[in-house]
């Protein structure tokens, strides 16, 4: 992902606990992308709702919440955060799925917040297969 300038702050979300189909690689992922992110400049807000994952540790990001990863707490967490950009690539389907509700049910628009990392669009193709 080139700089984006207009992007001072990022929430990414995390995979939650591992579960079947989805593994560790996830937290991995996201411990890099919050550390590339980070020097890059920008400010790192977290969700992740597994506090035993080396990504919730206080380096990582700026703001670490752990929360359920749904879309009615990542929206909560918008309102509280103003976050420019929400990465969910790096949570695996769990994060998926919680950004796509987010962007069906319109608070992304509503808070004027960019998905990053993939569009809606090649997610819902992704997810149709």
């Amino acid at each position: 992902m080139p700089r984006n300038n207009e992007l001072k702050k990022i929430l990414l979300i995390g995979s939650g606990p591992i579960v079947i189909g989805q593994g560790c690689e996830f937290d991995y992922s996201g411990v890099q992308a919050c550390k590339a992110l980070r020097e890059e400049g920008y400010r790192v807000v977290l969700v992740n709702s597994n506090p035993a994952t080396i990504m919730t540790d206080p380096e990582f990001a700026d703001r670490t919440y752990i929360e359920p990863i749904t879309a009615e707490v990542i929206e909560a967490i918008i309102d509280r955060e103003k976050p420019d950009a929400i990465l969910p690539t790096m949570g695996g389907q769990t994060a998926l799925n919680a950004a796509m509700e987010l962007n069906r049910n319109g608070a992304l628009a509503r808070h004027n917040v960019k998905l990053i990392g993939a569009n809606a669009q090649a997610i819902a193709k992704g997810e149709d297969r």
